[in-house]
């Protein structure tokens, strides 16, 4: 982890990131009456693995296999430099229609609202979804756009100098709220 933050606090362990997400899974196929007709879709680099986890509950749960797929929203990000930045653009992979299907796109942290914004131009160009809908780990407002996330497992209101850091897909799993050093 970046030495420039102080941890101010561990706000989740693995088993609450587990128990939220059987929580939000529930709470998807409630909402969506089944799973028939949903395709999950994770936006990279937490987000995909989230995405992943989430199908694997929804089968258990269902019975039904739903897709999954992936979206690199880099390019589409309204603060991104080709120029000055140096950050590794992953590739979207979303081997299914999506014409139709009620697309899930999962994102770990839902901060200013703009990766949504990005996820959801990402998807238009894949076809005409029936819904988009927003799920996240953590949804800790300052919202720059108008983004509400359908599907939260735990709101944490922050302050402005404060960050939320997602350690997922990893033996030590946990989420920190920080603070950057001066």
């Amino acid at each position: 982890m970046d030495r420039n933050y102080k941890i101010k606090a561990e706000l989740m362990d693995a088993q609450s990131i587990e128990r939220a997400l059987k929580r939000i899974a529930h709470e998807i196929i409630e909402k969506n009456k089944g799973a028939k007709n949903l395709v999950i879709i994770g936006i990279r680099k937490r987000g995909d693995i989230l995405a992943r986890r989430l199908s694997d509950i929804i089968n258990k749960i269902e019975k039904i296999s739903v897709p999954v797929g992936f979206i690199d929203i880099t390019l589409y990000r309204d603060d991104y430099d080709l120029n000055k930045s140096k950050k590794e653009i992953s590739g979207s992979d979303i081997p299914f229609a999506i014409d139709g299907k009620d697309v899930i796109m999962v994102d770990d942290v839902l901060f200013a609202g703009r990766t949504a914004r990005a996820g959801m131009e990402v998807l238009i160009e894949y076809g005409r979804p029936k819904t988009i809908q927003l799920a996240v780990l953590i949804d800790r407002g300052h919202r720059e756009l108008p983004i509400q996330a359908n599907y939260v497992g735990k709101n944490i209101p922050t302050a402005l100098n404060e960050e939320i850091i997602v350690i997922i897909g990893e033996k030590d799993e946990k989420v920190l709220l920080v603070e950057k050093n001066k």
